[in-house]
Parts: C-alpha cells; structure tokens; sequence
C-alpha cells in the first residue's frame, strides 16, 4: 500500500496547485499567449474552430477511437499506471516525430499538424480511461475526458472552475444527459475554444514553427497524460 499512499500525497499537491490564483508570471504567460492568438490570421482561427468541434462530436457520438486493453477490476493500482506512462511516453514520442516534420514543413503543415495532434492526444485518452477501468463506450465517461481535456489547457482563471466540476463528478453526473442526443456539445466546443492549445499555435508562425513543433507536442502529450492520471485518481481513491 506505500504506493498507493504516495501517489494520494502527490494528488493532496496537485489539487491545491489546481486551485491556487494565478502568479504574475502566469499572468504574463496568459498576455504573451493571447499576443500570439491575435497574429495568427482569422481563417486559421475558423479551421481551428472546425477542428475542435470535429473532435468533440467524433468523442460525443463517434465509435473511431477504441482500444483493444480489457480492464481488469483486480489489477493493483502500481500495474495500471506503470502501464499508463508506458502509454503516455509512446505518445509524447508520436506527437514529437509528427510535430518534428511538420513543423519543419512550413505553414501549411503546420496546419495539418493540427487536427492530427488533437486525434493522438484523443486516443491517449481513451487507452488511459481504460487502463483504469472506465467504460469509454460509456457517453458520461466520454465527456469526463473532454472535461480532462479543458482542464490540462485552461488558463488559471478557467482552470479552477473546471478543477472543481470534476472533483465533485459524482454529483454532476446525476444531472448529465443519458445520451448524446440531449448533450449541448456545441456550447461546449465554444467555450473550450477559447483556452485549448494556444501554446501550440506559435507552431503555424514564421521562423519559429519548426523548431516548436517537436518539442510542443512532446510537452503538451505529456501534460495532458498527467493530468488525466490525477484526474483518475481522484475518483478511483475517493471510493476507498
């Protein structure tokens, strides 16, 4: 049991990083990245736009992103995640050869590097929801990743708002729509709009896109494999 107490610990730290109000330097960060989104031309925004609302019907409704691993509800906590970082460092190796050559292609491939890095991330997603004993075919649990999602790229404004719907899951859930027909998914994709990946659109710049692209990915795979792993934790130990 000494690792499940460690990584409670590491959980008790990351909650109140979560909801802690954010430093000048975050404040800072927040205007360089919003510096960069106002050079970035209107017709990328609007493809960006169309992308992101691809994905989260294709995570709604769509049955692309499956996995082949059967959760096993006797398998000890250390296996799991020794199996999800296997996981989420293939993925952040993915999106890095990925980010790598179209970074280096020019804006235009830059572009398309787009969409692709928000389909490796999606299914990192569901392999982790998986490996710890989600049910992804399961509407709610679809959308707990989309919630996972916003949350590893809010700004610290938005973050804690987010932070605490998933912390009290177990309430909201009682009110989620049963399907996907009843779900609002279209005020969902406009909200989340506003705060996904802006980090990663220095990438579609002159000059510099090639050298962000690789390592862009790499950091941004990564960040948001741990925040999914706290994310699950939360729930998984808050039931023992």
């Amino acid at each position: 049991m000494k690792y499940e107490e460690n990584i409670r610990i590491e959980l008790e730290f990351w909650k109140r990083e979560m909801v802690k109000k954010p430093s000048l330097f975050n404040r800072m960060t927040g205007g360089v990245q919003k510096k960069i989104n106002s050079y970035i031309p209107r017709k990328v925004h609007k493809a960006i736009t169309s992308t992101i609302k691809a994905m989260v019907k294709t995570v709604l409704y769509g049955s692309t992103y499956t996995t082949t691993f059967i959760p096993d509800s006797e398998m000890s906590m250390v296996h799991r995640e020794a199996l999800v970082l296997q996981k989420i460092d293939a993925y952040a190796k993915t999106g890095a050869a990925e980010g790598g050559i179209t970074g280096a292609g020019g804006f235009l491939m830059s572009m398309a590097d787009f969409p692709i890095l928000i389909g490796i991330k999606i299914k990192m997603l569901f392999e982790i929801a998986a490996l710890y004993g989600f049910d992804i075919k399961d509407f709610r649990e679809r959308l707990y990743m989309l919630y996972i999602f916003q949350l590893t790229f809010s700004s610290n404004q938005a973050r804690t708002k987010v932070f605490f719907h998933l912390q009290n899951w177990e309430d909201q859930v009682l009110f989620l729509p049963g399907n996907t027909e009843d779900f609002d998914w279209q005020t969902f994709q406009q909200e989340y709009r506003d705060y996904i990946d802006l980090a990663k659109l220095a990438q579609l710049l002159p000059v510099v896109g090639a050298a962000v692209g690789a390592v862009a990915n790499y950091q941004l795979i990564r960040k948001l494999g741990k925040t999914a792993m706290q994310a699950y934790r939360m729930r998984l130990l808050s039931n023992t």
